[in-house]
């Protein structure tokens, strides 16, 4: 089965996997994968109109790693993945909705100035 994009993970992603256990590490990573090949709102949800979030519930904690879509190059179809979190309600948080806009915004930037 041929996935629908591929998954670029930027270090504040990492950040918070390093203070994970490796089976939660491993679940998320898994989720995340998994997401590539069904479209399914459980895993890979959109929160807004450019932000998006993957979703995993592992031993009752909920975990959010949120992303967007650079489809600028028209050959690939890439989901950024910028930060994530361990979410303690069930609203998502409006300040890490902007976060991720502004690492998506900053990405973008930085890559104009490299073409």
């Amino acid at each position: 089965m041929k996935s629908k994009f591929e998954i670029i993970i930027l270090l504040e992603v990492w950040d918070l996997f390093d203070i994970l256990d490796s089976k939660t590490k491993d679940k998320l990573l898994y989720n995340m994968d998994k997401s590539r090949y069904v479209n399914d709102p459980e895993l890979f949800k959109k929160l807004e109109s450019d932000i998006w979030e993957f979703r995993t519930k592992y031993n009752r904690k909920h975990y959010r790693i949120f992303a967007f879509w650079d489809k600028s190059d028209n050959i690939e179809t890439f989901v950024v993945a910028t930060h994530g979190i361990i979410k303690k309600t069930d609203k998502t948080p409006k300040v890490e909705i902007e976060k991720a806009r502004a690492i998506m915004k900053l990405y973008f930037e930085q890559k104009t100035k490299r073409k």
